[in-house]
C-alpha cells in the first residue's frame, strides 16, 4: 500500500513509525508491538529510538503522551505468549513434575497421546511454570489452523513477532532470529503437519542452541534428539485423591450444580468407564445438571461405546468417541446441524459468520452457539471487543466426520468459501483495523483454498481464492506466501492468459524478495504461457523482461544466467515483438542492459561503448513513454541513470533518478509497482549523494528505510541513510542506524554484498571520528567481509579513509590514499564518489603542502562545478591555499546551507582563532573527537596568513 506520512508535533514521521507510536501510546511493550506488527523486537527498538530523537522527548513515557488518540476503538493487544486458560487446571502433579524435568534435561520433548487425553492443557501448565527459567520467555504456536506444512515457519514467525526477510525463506529467518535466544517454544497439535514440523525442528535445534521445543502430537515426530513423554489418562487410584474425579466435580460445579462429595465413588466409576480421558470427562460433567449421575451412567451403557478388542490407546480413543456420540445424540437436531456446519471453521468465528455458513438467522444461530458452549462442545473467547467461538480440534474433526456422513460437506464448504471470498473482498478496501481483520480470517482462507484446490469442480473458485490470498498476503508483507499463492493461482487459472498474468505478479514479488533466480524463472514461465495462447506479443515482453532482470538485478542472483542464454532470449523476444510498442520497449530495455553489462565486464571506456549504451537506454525510455505504463518507463529510466553515471554525467543521472521517483507517484500499488519504487528510492538516494544533494539523498533514503517491506532487512533498508548521515555529520542517526544495519545483516547470515560496503564504511568512519578505536576496527572488519573489492579499496573506501585521516591531521597519508588519478580508477569504482574523491584530494594536497596543490584545486574546481558540498570543499582548499579567511568562512556558510554539519565545523576549526573555538564546540555537540589543528598554522592572532602552499 502507498505510504502516507504523518505529522506529529510538526515533525514528519513514517507510516511504520506512526504505527509504533500509537502502540507505545497504548502502553504495549516492544515485544507486544513486534507481535502485532509482525516485525522483530529489535526493529521496534530502532523505531522507538528514532521517534525519541525526532520528537525530542527524553523517555518512553513522554513518547506515549505524544501518541495521537486512535480514531475508534483502541488498538487490539496482541495475543499473550501463552493462551489464558478459560477453566482451572486440575491435578496432574506428577505429570507436571515429570514433564518439567524432561524439558530441563532435553531440548526437544514431544508430549504424545490420543485426542482428548489432555496434552495441550498439561503442556500449557508446564510451560507457564517454566517460563521464568527462560530469559527470552515462552512462545506458543497453535498449529491447528495450519493446513499447509510449508507454512509452519510462518506460523512460528508470527508467534515470536518476526516479519519476513526478503532474500531468505521463512525458516532461515526464524532460525537466524532465534539463534541467540534463550526461550521455550511450544508447538501444539503437530500430528497433521509432521512433514513441515520435522525439518523445521531439525534446523531450529541445530541453529539455536538455547531454544527448547515442547510439542504435542498424537504420535512422535521422528526428529533427532526427540524425547517422548506419553501423556497418561487422569489418575484414578482405588484409594486417595483421583484427578479424574476432581476434574468431573470441578466442571460440573462450573455449569451450575456441584455434586455431593458423598457421590465420589459413583463419579469414580463413571471416570473409569471413560478411561480417565479428560475431554470425555468434561463433556460428561457438562451434562450433570440435566441428567444427574443416573442419566450419565445409563448413557455410557449405550451400545455405541464398544470397548472390546484393540490396544489400550484405541480403547481410550473410543472412550472420547463414545462420549462425543452420546453428547451429539443429546443435542436438539438444529444444534447437531449447527455443530456440524461450524466445524468447517479452523479459526475462531463469530455468530454472524456462523449464520452465513450455516444458512440460518443470526439470532437463532447465536442461541444455538450458546447452547453448544454450555455443553462444552464450543469454547467462548473474546477478541477485538466481540464474542467468538471455536471448537477444540478433537470436536472439530468429529463435527467434520458428521458433516460428511450427513451429505452436507459440499454445500457447507461452498458456503464457507463464499464467506471467505466476501471477507477477502472487504479486506481489499483498506481500513484502520485491516491487519487484525486479515489475521482473524487468514487461516480460514487458507483452509478453504486447500479444500477447493484439490477438487476439479471447484477450480474456478480456487483460482479466485488463490489470487485474493496472494494479493492480501502481499499487503500483509507475507511476501514469501504471496509468491506461492500467485504461482498457485497460475496453476489453477482456467486459461493461459490469466496464468501468465499471475506468473508476472509472482515474478514481481520474487523481486521484492531479492530472489533473482525466481524472477527470471517466472518471467520465462509467463512467456511459455503466453505462447500457448498465441500471444506472441506478451511472450516477447516476458522473454525480454527475463533478460532485462538478468542485467538490472544481477545482484539478486546467487548464480547469474549464462551470457549466451540471456542473449538468446533477447533475440527470441526481438523476433516476436513485431511493431508492438510495449514489446519493442521491453526489447530495447534488455539491449541497453546488455550494453551496460558488457562495459562493466570489459572495463573499457575508451571507445564508443558508453555513448552507445546511453543511446540505447534513451531509446528504451522513449519507447516506454509511448506505452503510457509508468512501470515500463521506470525500468527504462533506471537503465538510463546507470548509463549516465557510467559516462560521468553525475547531474544528469541524479535528474533521471528524480524523474523516476516522480513518475512512480502515479504507479499502481502492485508487487511490480512496489518493487520499482524500492529500487528507485535506493537509486535516487545514491545519485543525490553523487551531486552533493545531502538533504534530497537523506529524504529518499529515509523513505527507503521506513518502507514496511524492508522492516526485517535493516542492512538493506538503512544503507544509503547511513552513508548520507555520515557525510552530513548526523552522528546519532548514523550510530542508531548502524545498530539496525548490523542486526539485519547478521540475521540475514552475514552475506558478502558489495552494495552494503558504503554504509559499513560510513559507520566505521563515524566511530573513527569519535576516537572509538574498537568500534572502528570492528566495523572495518565487517566492511572487508562485505566488500574486499577495488570498489572499496580504491573507491568509496578511499573517500571515507581520507575524511578520517584529514580529521586526524594526517594530510600526507590522505593524499597517498587518494593518489590514483581518477582516470586510472575504473569508472565503476568511483561511480557516485567522483566529486568527493577529487575534492578531498585537492584539500589533502593543500594541507600536505604538495607542490602541485594549486593544479589539484583547479582540476577539482572544474570537475565538481554545481555540487554544493564538493564545491565548498574545493573552495575551502583554495581559501587555505590563498590564506583567505573570509572565503573560508563563506565555505562554512555553504556547508550549513547544504546541510553538512561536519564539514561546517571542520571549516571553522581550520579558520583558527575564535572560529576554531566555535568549530570545536560544534564537534563536541555532534559527539565527535576534536579535530587535529592545521599543522601549517596559517593564521596570525590578528587573523592574517602566516604561511601558505605554493
Amino acid at each position: 500500500m502507498r505510504q502516507t506520512w504523518t505529522v506529529v508535533m510538526g515533525v514528519e514521521i513514517s507510516p511504520r513509525e506512526a504505527e509504533v507510536l500509537e502502540l507505545v501510546g497504548s502502553h504495549l511493550s516492544n515485544a507486544e508491538i513486534a507481535a502485532q506488527l509482525c516485525i522483530s523486537v529489535r526493529t521496534v527498538e530502532s523505531h522507538v529510538s528514532s521517534l525519541l530523537r525526532k520528537l525530542e522527548v527524553p523517555d518512553r513515557r513522554a513518547l506515549a503522551r505524544r501518541s495521537p488518540e486512535p480514531a475508534g476503538a483502541a488498538a487490539p493487544r496482541p495475543a499473550p505468549a501463552l493462551p489464558a486458560p478459560l477453566t482451572s487446571f486440575v491435578g496432574r502433579v506428577n505429570e507436571r513434575a515429570e514433564l518439567g524435568e524432561m524439558i530441563r534435561a532435553h531440548r526437544q520433548v514431544t508430549a504424545v497421546g490420543p485426542g482428548g487425553v489432555g496434552k495441550t492443557r498439561l503442556v500449557l501448565a508446564v510451560a507457564a511454570e517454566a517460563a521464568g527459567d527462560y530469559s527470552d520467555g515462552v512462545w506458543f504456536v497453535d498449529l491447528v489452523p495450519v493446513a499447509d506444512p510449508d507454512l509452519i515457519a510462518t506460523a512460528v514467525a508470527g508467534a515470536v513477532g518476526l516479519g519476513e526477510q526478503p532474500g531468505r525463506d521463512m525458516t532461515e529467518s526464524v532460525v537466524a532470529a532465534l539463534a541467540d535466544r534463550h526461550a521455550l517454544l511450544v508447538l501444539d497439535n503437530c500430528e497433521h503437519v509432521v512433514d513441515g514440523v520435522a525439518p523445521l525442528l531439525e534446523r531450529l535445534l541445530a541453529g539455536c542452541p538455547r531454544v527448547t521445543v515442547l510439542a504435542t502430537s498424537r504420535a512422535r515426530l521422528m526428529v533427532p534428539f526427540e524425547r517422548v513423554y506419553p501423556v497418561p489418562p487422569l489418575s484414578m487410584p482405588a484409594d486417595g485423591e483421583s484427578d479424574a474425579v476432581a476434574l468431573f466435580m470441578d466442571r460440573a460445579a462450573a455449569v451450575g450444580r456441584s455434586p455431593d462429595p458423598a457421590l465420589r465413588e459413583r463419579i469414580a466409576s463413571i471416570c473409569e468407564r471413560l478411561d480417565g480421558m479428560a475431554l470425555a470427562i468434561e463433556l460428561a460433567a457438562a451434562r450433570y445438571p440435566t441428567l444427574g449421575l443416573d442419566g450419565i451412567t445409563a448413557a455410557l451403557s449405550h451400545p455405541l461405546r464398544m470397548l472390546t478388542g484393540g490396544s489400550r490407546a484405541d480403547e481410550r480413543h473410543r472412550s472420547v468417541r463414545g462420549v462425543l456420540d452420546w453428547s451429539h445424540a443429546l443435542l436438539e437436531p438444529a444444534d447437531r446441524a449447527l455443530l456440524r456446519q461450524v466445524s468447517v471453521f479452523v479459526a475462531p468465528f463469530t455468530a454472524v459468520a456462523a449464520a452465513e455458513v450455516a444458512g440460518g438467522e443470526e439470532g437463532i444461530v447465536a442461541e444455538g452457539l450458546a447452547r453448544l458452549a454450555e455443553q462444552s462442545l464450543l469454547v467462548v473467547t473474546a477478541s477485538r471487543g466481540r464474542t467468538e467461538y471455536r471448537a477444540l480440534e478433537t470436536i472439530r474433526q468429529y463435527g467434520m466426520e458428521r458433516l460428511s456422513e450427513a451429505g452436507e460437506l459440499a454445500g457447507t464448504r461452498s458456503r464457507h468459501i463464499g464467506w471467505c471470498l466476501a471477507r477477502a473482498a472487504e479486506l481489499a478496501v483498506a481500513r484502520e483495523d485491516w491487519r487484525a481483520g486479515f489475521d482473524a480470517v487468514a487461516d480460514d482462507l487458507r483452509a478453504a483454498l486447500a479444500w477447493a484446490a484439490d477438487r476439479p469442480e471447484q477450480r474456478t473458485v480456487a483460482y479466485r481464492l488463490a489470487r485474493c490470498l496472494a494479493e492480501l498476503t502481499f499487503t500483509r508483507h507475507l511476501i514469501g506466501e504471496s509468491q506461492r499463492r500467485y504461482e498457485q493461482a497460475a496453476a489453477l487459472a482456467g486459461d493461459a492468459t490469466a496464468g501468465a498474468s499471475m506468473l508476472r505478479h509472482a515474478a514481481a514479488v520474487a523481486g521484492c524478495r531479492m530472489n533473482g533466480e525466481d524472477m527470471y524463472r517466472l518471467h520465462r514461465a509467463a512467456a511459455d504461457a503466453a505462447h500457448r495462447t498465441g500471444d506472441t506479443i506478451g511472450a516477447a515482453r516476458d522473454l525480454a523482461t527475463a533478460a532485462a532482470c538478468a542485467y538490472r538485478f544481477s545482484g539478486k542472483f546467487v548464480r547469474n544466467p549464462q551470457r549466451d542464454e540471456v542473449i538468446a532470449l533477447i533475440g527470441q523476444a526481438r523476433d516476436l515483438a513485431g511493431d508492438d510498442p510495449a514489446a519493442q520497449a521491453a526489447v530495447a530495455l534488455a539491449e541497453a542492459g546488455r550494453a551496460l553489462t558488457e562495459i562493466g565486464a570489459a572495463q573499457d571506456l575508451d571507445d564508443d561503448a558508453v555513448p552507445v549504451a546511453i543511446a540505447r537506454a534513451g531509446r528504451a525510455v522513449e519507447l516506454a513513454h509511448r506505452t503510457g505504463d509508468p512501470l515500463t518507463e521506470s525500468a527504462a529510466l533506471d537503465t538510463l541513470t546507470c548509463a549516465q553515471s557510467w559516462a560521468g554525467d553525475t547531474f544528469a543521472a541524479a535528474g533521471t533518478a528524480r524523474r523516476r521517483i516522480t513518475l512512480l507517484s502515479s504507479a499502481p500499488d502492485t508487487p511490480a509497482g512496489t518493487h520499482e519504487l524500492i529500487e528507485a528510492l535506493s537509486e535516487a538516494a545514491e545519485a543525490g549523494l553523487g551531486t552533493g544533494d545531502l538533504r534530497g539523498a537523506r529524504r529518499w533514503a529515509r523513505r527507503l528505510a521506513d518502507h514496511p517491506l524492508l522492516a526485517e532487512v535493516g542492512h538493506r533498508a538503512t544503507g544509503w541513510l547511513l552513508v548520507a548521515g555520515a557525510l552530513a555529520g548526523e552522528v546519532e542517526e548514523t550510530l542508531t542506524g548502524g545498530v539496525r544495519f548490523l542486526d539485519g545483516w547478521q540475521r540475514a547470515g552475514g552475506p558478502a554484498r558489495s552494495v552494503l560496503g558504503p554504509p559499513a564504511a560510513a559507520v566505521a568512519t563515524i566511530h573513527g571520528l569519535r576516537d572509538d578505536h574498537d568500534a572502528w576496527r570492528d566495523w572495518s572488519e565487517v566492511l572487508m567481509r562485505l566488500d574486499p573489492s577495488p570498489r572499496n579499496t580504491r573507491g568509496y573506501g578511499a573517500v571515507f579513509d581520507a575524511m578520517l585521516l584529514l580529521h586526524r591531521g594526517q594530510a600526507p597519508d590522505a593524499l597517498e590514499r587518494l593518489a590514483p588519478e581518477t582516470g586510472q580508477v575504473w569508472q565503476w569504482v568511483t561511480w557516485i564518489w567522483h566529486h568527493w574523491y577529487v575534492a578531498l584530494r585537492a584539500e589533502a594536497a593543500v594541507l600536505a603542502g604538495s607542490p602541485d596543490a594549486r593544479d589539484r584545486v583547479a582540476e577539482a574546481r572544474t570537475v565538481v562545478a554545481g555540487n554544493p558540498v564538493a564545491g565548498a570543499i574545493v573552495k575551502r582548499a583554495e581559501a587555505l591555499l590563498d590564506g583567505d579567511r573570509e572565503a573560508l568562512l563563506a565555505a562554512a556558510d555553504a556547508f550549513d546551507a547544504a546541510g553538512c554539519r561536519y564539514q561546517s565545523a571542520r571549516t571553522l576549526v581550520l579558520a583558527g582563532g575564535d572560529h576554531a573555538v566555535r568549530g570545536a564546540a560544534a564537534f563536541d555537540a555532534l559527539g565527535l573527537a576534536p579535530m587535529a589543528p592545521d599543522p601549517a598554522d596559517r593564521w596570525e592572532i590578528e587573523g592574517g596568513p602566516v604561511t601558505g602552499c605554493p
